[in-house]
């Protein structure tokens, strides 16, 4: 895997919120700024066969997963040219073909909906495995323990990944979780867990690629914990409840920074090189922006096409 694409992917996905954030018809979105080495991070780890499923925070793990940046800010939008023609929105983003089975804006909505994509591909005979995406406020609900049960009895292709950023919303993980690890609620059942560094794309991708590569081999489920920190408020319509101080000592772990340093002081990213991701990154976005802003909204007459 080069490293350098890894960084390119994560400065894409911060770019593109930014440019998102620029619009003022941006809406309601939930964004993946500091959060961006875990989603880089599985989606390195997956073939292109293989599925992921993604909590109402998806636009990073959209991008992660290399859908076309024009067609997902298109969508955000609510633009025709989206992969769901502008009506599913970053909540229900999806496009099955291209390995992203899909976003779910209800908290742990992706979780039992995973088990069953994995069900499916296992009598399928299929190797493709299915990881799913969720935050840490997804693992007080009874579907992760309903899913690990079904996913342990039936040895399912499920990788189980829980974005812990700290905080539901404004509520500290731990004054609402008993674990000391998240990834201990998989013990009961049987399943391995392992708990890493979110904010360490490396770190992310050797533990994901373990996983994945158990789930592929008929080892069944696994469940894997990134420990990470959200730069920005919860949503763009959240009033941000910590403090400064805490803001800023979050922003002190980048995954960008932290990636780009380490390649720097391993001679594989120069100024120049650097320089060049970011105006390559600056012209994607400029370009996915340009692409949006051209697609026509849906027309009226399709309100009640593709509703079963």
């Amino acid at each position: 895997m080069d490293r350098v694409l890894l960084l390119r992917s994560m400065m894409l996905i911060r770019a593109f919120e930014a440019a998102l954030l620029r619009n003022p018809g941006h809406g309601f979105q939930l964004l993946s700024s500091g959060e961006e080495a875990v989603a880089v991070g599985l989606c390195a780890a997956l073939t292109a066969d293989d599925q992921l499923l993604t909590s109402g925070r998806s636009i990073g793990p959209a991008l992660a997963r290399g859908l076309d940046p024009g067609r997902v800010l298109a969508e955000l939008l609510g633009k025709s040219a989206g992969p769901c023609q502008g009506k599913g929105g970053r909540g229900h983003i999806a496009e099955p073909s291209a390995g992203f089975f899909g976003a779910h804006a209800v908290v742990g909505g992706n979780l039992t909906i995973a088990a069953g994509v994995a069900l499916a591909l296992q009598s399928l005979g299929s190797k493709a495995i299915v990881a799913c995406l969720f935050g840490d406020g997804a693992c007080g609900g009874g579907a992760l323990h309903e899913t690990l049960n079904i996913a342990a009895l039936w040895k399912l292709p499920l990788v189980l990944v829980c974005d812990n950023n700290r905080y539901s919303v404004s509520t500290p993980r731990a004054a609402a979780l008993a674990p000391e690890y998240l990834s201990d609620i998989a013990k009961p059942f049987g399943v391995p867990g392992q708990t890493v560094d979110g904010m360490d794309v490396m770190a992310v991708l050797e533990a994901a690629r373990g996983f994945v590569e158990l789930a592929r081999s008929g080892g069944g489920p696994s469940f894997l914990e990134c420990v990470s920190f959200r730069f920005s408020s919860h949503s763009t319509a959240t009033r941000d409840t910590r403090t400064p101080a805490e803001l800023d000592a979050a922003r002190s772990h980048c995954p960008i920074e932290l990636m780009a340093g380490r390649l720097a002081a391993e001679g594989l990213l120069a100024p120049d090189v650097r320089a060049e991701l970011e105006h390559d990154v600056a012209e994607a976005v400029s370009a996915a922006a340009s692409f949006a802003e051209a697609s026509p909204f849906p027309d009226p007459s399709e309100a009640l096409s593709d509703v079963a």
